[in-house]
């Protein structure tokens, strides 16, 4: 019986959970995808579907700044009493 040889890049004791290979957007050099989102923001403002921010909505976003919860990714500011 031969054992196979592993894929490269993955772990020798063969878990493959241990080893992840990125896939998408991660795999893709930063320029890359700097070109991808670009050709999207185009796109969206050709189309007419691109967001356009009032005077109103750019002044409150300001405001608001980093105080706002990112919805659990991340905390900005003070850290809660306790902790």
């Amino acid at each position: 019986m031969s054992e196979e040889a592993p894929k490269q890049g993955a772990p020798a004791n063969g878990d493959p959970v241990a080893y992840r290979q990125r896939r998408g957007f991660a795999a893709m050099s930063a320029d890359k995808r700097r070109q991808i989102a670009s050709k999207g923001g185009r796109t969206a403002h050709e189309l007419g579907t691109a967001h356009q921010w009032s005077p109103d909505e750019a002044r409150s976003a300001g405001k608001k700044g980093g105080h706002i919860s990112r919805g659990g990714r991340g905390r900005l500011g003070l850290p809660e009493p306790g902790r």
